[in-house]
């Protein structure tokens, strides 16, 4: 596109942040809107895989990210009598492949940093209620005073799963619900490197999952590495759970898994935990007149494949390459919904169709996958696919892939 467009971004989260970047940097005229007053590198531990790392290098924002994050060379899935359901290594694809364990902060302050240092403006402490678009096509934003900002050539909605803004929007359908289960958080430290190397997983049928997922040095400027436990829980049980006490919690988890025993004594009561929950959005198309969603507000999944920040990422580098190589605003919204459709289509299908076998109530899946994954990976193409999936390239599910390297740098 050879003109300036105006252009809101509603939320600067990863990709409201990435997208912001991408555009400002085109020449556009940005403006992010971000409803809380002073945003904080806050958050648990997310994995960073090469396809989201790419979108990193082409903002030149990866070097910090690599720096402060843990190398992870493999994920690990087995059970509590310690048989092995998974155990996929990223060198399975014959690159020099690792994903990055990082707490979600320094992902934040590198997005967030980049941020005020660019033309785009931010606007915090704003919360905006609708979008009102006009018969010109311009569309402006509606605050919950009736106060307007705008009018603007284009509309970013990045702001979550549970989007008000997209859920008010009745041109475009769309299927929003929440999972059942979520999971318990926290966040310590790992100074004897227990956990250093490989996300793992423990599993016993499909209702009970504890994880480690290295996390790196955290924000800021500290130096212990981190990692990050998460333990898999129904949202509905979380009440008794805390009835019981933290003492009866740790004490199951101890018993299932053995070597949290470090993490467990730091934890002295439930404060200390955060619980996350997680929607399933689905829609047949990412956009209406002059506006268009990114990351969780459009496809939010569960975390089963990691991929929620990666997704978010490539939305904002294939937003920036469809208004660059479109003639109007309508034609480069076209061109953004067909470019992201097989990526997107191909993890939201793999993520609810591997969700049950990890986190539902019926235990005969577990059993199942406890039978099938360890000798289905070991078939060498469907090896190769399973870390592609991992490693957030796959665009199919039998064959089709992106770019698959680390950042150069």
């Amino acid at each position: 596109m050879n003109h300036q467009l105006r252009v809101a971004v509603v939320g600067c989260g990863t990709a409201g942040a990435a997208a912001a970047l991408f555009l400002s940097r085109a020449g556009h005229d940005v403006v992010v809107f971000e409803r809380v007053a002073d945003p904080l590198p806050v958050g648990a531990g997310i994995m960073m895989q090469p396809s989201g790392l790419l979108v990193l290098e082409q903002l030149g924002l990866e070097t910090r990210v690599l720096a402060r994050g843990a190398h992870v060379d493999r994920l690990v899935c087995e059970t509590s009598r310690g048989r092995s359901v998974l155990d996929l290594w990223y060198e399975a694809l014959g690159e020099e492949l690792h994903g990055v364990g990082l707490h979600r902060g320094v992902l934040f302050e590198t997005l967030f940093g980049a941020l005020s240092t660019s033309d785009a403006r931010l606007v915090c402490g704003i919360e905006i209620d609708r979008v009102r678009t006009l018969r010109n096509g311009e569309v402006v934003l509606v605050l919950a005073s009736g106060e307007e900002r705008g009018p603007f050539d284009l509309v970013v909605l990045c702001d979550g799963a549970r989007s008000r803004l997209r859920d008010g929007m009745i041109t475009l359908a769309k299927n929003v619900r929440p999972y059942p289960w979520g999971a318990l958080w926290f966040i310590g430290e790992d100074r004897s490197s227990r956990h250093a190397s490989r996300l793992h997983q423990i599993v016993r049928g499909a209702g009970e999952m504890i994880g480690f997922l290295p996390t790196g040095l955290g924000p800021g400027s500290a130096h212990v590495p981190l990692v990050s436990l998460f333990a898999s829980i129904r949202a509905d049980r979380i009440g008794d759970v805390k009835k019981r006490g933290i003492r009866a919690w740790k004490d199951e988890v101890l018993r299932l898994v053995p070597i949290a025993d470090q993490m467990l004594d730091q934890i002295h009561d439930f404060d200390q935990l955060t619980f996350a929950s997680y929607w399933d959005v689905t829609m047949p198309r990412w956009h209406a007149q002059g506006v268009v969603l990114l990351g969780d507000a459009a496809h939010a999944t569960s975390p089963q494949l990691g991929q929620g920040c990666n997704l978010a990422l490539c939305d904002a580098a294939a937003l920036s390459d469809a208004i660059a190589g479109a003639r109007d605003v309508d034609e480069a919204l076209e061109r953004y919904t067909a470019a992201r459709r097989e990526h997107l289509a191909y993890y939201q299908l793999a993520t609810r169709w591997l969700t049950p076998f990890f986190q539902s109530d019926q235990d005969w899946l577990g059993a199942l996958r406890d039978v099938v994954m360890g000798p289905a990976s070991r078939i060498p193409f469907v090896r190769r696919e399973m870390v592609r999936s991992m490693a957030g390239t796959k665009t199919g599910l039998l064959f089709g892939s992106m770019e698959t390297r680390m950042p150069r740098g």
